[in-house]
């Protein structure tokens, strides 16, 4: 039979555990962030916007939209969606199949585009024009978390449109899609041979995003024609980063 004194101890470790369960139901709970559209307009730099899940089908299929690939320069205008932008970032750099496997000081994943050794040189930026319920600036893609980061406030897409020679295309499109590289991400292992993975690679994002956007009935254009200086002053990017292509898109004209 226990002893009182050990049936005491009992009790009284019971009633601080009740107390303890009570107080913390008590205190506000920070609750779970939900998904925003609308009143996501206002976030700072530095802040993070959750997208909506890509979807992984579609009506369009690979040969369709293969043969139905243009480049286009004129758009109407119109606003993008937020699930449109969503998708195409995915498209340009997103996951597709994560796996267990560490390199480079960071855990190896299926993309949508290929990267020698697994390396990932590149990085992906969103100027924002006009698109619903997000606020005007530069976002930096976090392509593992399928997030956007403000890095910058307003509407640059003129002084972009300037940095690339003044394509008006860049200027008119809801959004621009910019990539840039960190060579030395992939030329660690590959020395200056590697420059040339990188520059394969963004040929194969490049041209995802001309294929999604045919699904989506926007349209788009690659453009390589800007001074890599002030394309990085547009995007705030970091001194080792390089810009490789604009890619302006929109609704068609």
């Amino acid at each position: 039979m226990p002893t009182r004194s050990i049936i005491g101890a009992i009790v009284a470790i019971a009633v601080v555990t009740a107390l303890a369960l009570s107080f913390s139901l008590l205190m506000p709970q920070k609750p779970a962030e939900p998904f925003k559209t609308e009143e996501m307009q206002k976030i700072g730099v530095g802040e993070r916007i959750k997208l909506p899940e890509p979807r992984y089908e579609s009506e369009t299929s690979v040969e369709e939209a293969l043969a139905r690939r243009r480049s286009i320069r004129a758009y109407s205008g119109d606003s993008l969606t937020l699930e449109e932008v969503s998708q195409l970032l995915w498209a340009a750099h997103g996951i597709t199949a994560p796996w267990r496997e560490r390199r480079a000081q960071k855990y190896v994943t299926g993309a949508t585009a290929a990267s020698a050794g697994g390396l990932y040189p590149l990085e992906v930026y969103l100027v924002v024009g006009d698109v619903e319920g997000l606020d005007k600036g530069v976002y930096r893609y976090k392509t593992g978390v399928h997030v956007l980061e403000k890095v910058k406030e307003g509407d640059v897409r003129v002084d972009l449109a300037n940095a690339a020679l003044g394509e008006e295309c860049v200027e008119d499109a809801a959004i621009n899609i910019v990539f840039t590289a960190v060579y030395e991400r992939t030329t660690v292992k590959y020395g200056e041979r590697g420059r040339r993975y990188v520059h394969m690679e963004v040929g194969h994002a490049a041209e995802n995003v001309y294929l999604q956007t045919v699904s989506l009935g926007l349209g788009t254009v690659a453009i390589g024609a800007f001074f890599d200086d002030k394309v990085k002053k547009v995007l705030n990017a970091p001194e080792e980063e390089e810009p490789l292509y604009i890619m302006p898109v929109g609704r068609r004209g």
